[in-house]
């Protein structure tokens, strides 16, 4: 059963993660604490705990996709882009070979 205290949780984490994804975008911040907000106030009533279990899942889906697929990008010329991710979605590079290399046998 989700308790109340789960349901916070993951209210300040989704706003947390927000703070963190749209850091110095204020209105991405705004827009995205106004859709927070909204959508856990028109489900507070909810008492079908499938339905609340539904909810909880897709809300924490959300959280997953904003912190691990949304990057910042900046206007810095009129037809230029700069990106600007974080350091949690850094990831090494692993260089492509054409030719696989050959494993010596012992």
């Amino acid at each position: 059963m989700a308790s109340r205290g789960q349901v916070l949780k993951l209210f300040k984490l989704l706003h947390r993660t927000r703070q963190e994804v749209f850091k110095n975008d204020t209105r991405a911040l705004e827009a995205a604490r106004k859709k927070i907000n909204e959508e856990f106030k028109n489900n507070q009533d909810e008492t079908s705990e499938e339905k609340i279990n539904e909810l909880l899942k897709m809300a924490s889906d959300v959280e997953v996709i904003l912190r691990t697929s949304v990057i910042q990008a900046v206007h810095t010329d009129s037809d230029k882009i700069l990106l600007v991710p974080r350091k949690d979605l850094l990831q090494d590079n692993t260089p492509y070979l054409d030719k696989p290399t050959k494993k010596h046998e012992s």
